[in-house]
C-alpha cells in the first residue's frame, strides 16, 4: 500500500509527471499535434483514421505498440514489485532520455518516427513505477487518478477514512503534470520541438542523481 512506499517518492514522482506534462505539451504542439504519453485518444484516432484516413491509421498503430514496447523493455530491465535501492532504475532512465533525445532530432526534421520514439520513453517511464507494494501510481496520464480521487471523495462523504497518503501522491502527480504543461508550452514557443530535449536532460540527471544515490548507500 502508499503508506510502505519511501518518503521520497513524491518527490521523484512529481518530477516523472513533469517529464511526461513536458512531452506530451510538444507532441500536442508539433506538426502532427498528436497526443504522447497516453493512448486512449490515440486508439479511437486509430478508429476514425480506417475511415477516414487509412494510412495515419499505420502511424497511429505504431504510436500505440510504441508504448508497449517501452513498458516490455521496462518490465525486462526491472523486476520486483517493492522500491528496492539497487534496481536498473537509473538504466531505465538513462533509455528514456536516449529516446527523448534521438525524438528532438527526428521532430526537428519533421519526421514522425520522432513520436514513436517518445511514446517508447513514456512507456517505458509508466512501467517504470506502476506497480510497488500494491499501490498503482501512474506518471503519464491522469484518467485513473482523477477516478481514485472521486472514489475518495465519495468514501469520504459516506464516512469513510481517507488515506491521506494516497491523497498527497495523487495532487503530486497531477500538479507535476500540469506543471510540466506549462513548461512545455513555453519552450515550445521558444524552440520548436527541439524543446524535446529538456525532458530528456531531465531524465539524464534523474537517473544520474539515482546512479550517485545507490553507489553511496549501497552499504
Amino acid at each position: 500500500m502508499f503508506t510502505k512506499l519511501p518518503k521520497w517518492v513524491e518527490y521523484g514522482a512529481f518530477t516523472l509527471a513533469l517529464i511526461a506534462g513536458i512531452v506530451n505539451a510538444i507532441g500536442l504542439l508539433g506538426f502532427e499535434h498528436q497526443a504522447i504519453s497516453h493512448l486512449s485518444g490515440s486508439i479511437t484516432l486509430i478508429g476514425v483514421s480506417v475511415v477516414q484516413e487509412p494510412k495515419h491509421a499505420l502511424f497511429l498503430v505504431g504510436l500505440v505498440f510504441s508504448f508497449v514496447i517501452g513498458s516490455a523493455l521496462s518490465g525486462i530491465l526491472i523486476s520486483g514489485e517493492s522500491l528496492k535501492l539497487g534496481r536498473h532504475y537509473d538504466s531505465v532512465l538513462f533509455i528514456e532520455a536516449f529516446l527523448l533525445t534521438l525524438s528532438a532530432i527526428l521532430l526537428d526534421l519533421h519526421i514522425s518516427l520522432g513520436l514513436c520514439l517518445a511514446s517508447m520513453a513514456c512507456g517505458l517511464q509508466n512501467a517504470l513505477v506502476t506497480t510497488y507494494s500494491g499501490a498503482v501510481i501512474r506518471t503519464t496520464h491522469l484518467t485513473g487518478i482523477f477516478t481514485d480521487l472521486g472514489l475518495m471523495i465519495g468514501g469520504r462523504l459516506k464516512g469513510q477514512p481517507v488515506n491521506h497518503r494516497k491523497c498527497v501522491m495523487f495532487v503530486v502527480i497531477i500538479s507535476g503534470f500540469v506543471c510540466g504543461g506549462i513548461i512545455g508550452a513555453m519552450s515550445f514557443s521558444h524552440f520548436n520541438v527541439i524543446s524535446m530535449s529538456l525532458p530528456a536532460s531531465m531524465c539524464f540527471l534523474l537517473g544520474l542523481g539515482y546512479r550517485i544515490y545507490r553507489q553511496t548507500h549501497k552499504n
